[in-house]
């Protein structure tokens, strides 16, 4: 399984390698494919690394709009990325990071500094991205998970909820992620930890592991769309919503209790590994 690993992180560096210059020269010249191409190339991305996509639901068309969802590992972002054609919402560290720092802001990620003192700050950022009509993805839980449950929700980050464009409340669409199969099998606990990426585990040894392991399946659920208004006007009461949805897709994803497909648009994503 060396050799496996070893190719899919020579084929993920040569792709990424290729398509920075070309997100680049997009930004550069205001191009609108700069808000297409990274969907592109995390839908490449998974196919290399062998991860495999089991779509239930849609991600929403509206604009603005904010998508929630649980994080349990660096893999959420190609998943996610793959999915939807929008930007990301990330720690202030995160672009200070070295590669994937540069990686997060050529997808033009909110970075946002989480101390309460900072707290207005990051609200005004995300509230311009999203009256300026764009989709942002949110992990709410500040942190990852080890996959088996969420951890709660921070309720000040829906605080832009709140915000109204054209007469209208934002959007919010919460999506429950599970890494739920391995190698045509149900994933166990002892496994998740593979693809789970959390606590004082160190990024480049968890990264070689997971390239070393098979085929995974990763359950990703949309579920129906809520404003503020539909739960009271409370940013609260939206985000324990929230938090419920995509607790109960998380859990009925990792029990095999999984509602039927009603669109085949979208279905599986990434069939082919590396």
């Amino acid at each position: 399984m060396t050799l496996v690993a070893f190719c899919r992180a020579i084929l993920y560096l040569g792709w990424t390698a290729i398509c920075l210059p070309v997100q680049t020269v997009l930004i550069l010249f205001g191009a609108k494919a700069s808000h297409a191409f990274p969907q592109f190339y995390h839908r490449v991305v998974l196919r290399l690394l062998g991860i495999r996509i089991d779509v239930r639901g849609r991600p929403s068309r509206k604009r603005p709009c904010l998508y929630v969802s649980n994080h349990t590992s660096y893999l959420d972002i190609e998943i996610l990325g793959a999915l939807i054609r929008g930007s990301f919402v990330a720690k202030a560290e995160i672009g200070e990071w070295p590669f994937f720092g540069l990686l997060a802001k050529l997808q033009r990620t909110v970075f946002v500094d989480r101390r309460r003192s900072q707290a207005g700050k990051h609200k005004t950022a995300i509230e311009q991205r999203l009256d300026a009509g764009e989709r942002l993805i949110l992990f709410p839980e500040g942190t990852t998970s080890d996959g088996n449950k969420i951890l709660p929700f921070k309720r000040a980050l829906f605080a832009t909820a709140q915000q109204q464009i054209a007469g209208e409340y934002v959007s919010v669409q919460p999506i429950s992620i599970a890494f739920a199969g391995f190698s045509n099998m149900p994933m166990d606990r002892e496994l998740r930890p593979l693809f789970a990426w959390y606590g004082d585990m160190e990024l480049v040894p968890h990264a070689w592991q997971m390239l070393k392991a098979g085929v995974v399946t990763v359950v990703v659920q949309f579920h129906p769309i809520l404003t503020i208004e539909d739960v009271g006007g409370d940013r609260r009461q939206l985000a324990r919503r929230c938090e419920e949805i995509i607790g109960e897709g998380v859990t009925a994803a990792l029990t095999g209790r999984l509602p039927p497909r009603r669109h085949r648009g979208l279905g599986r994503l990434g069939r082919s590994g590396a």
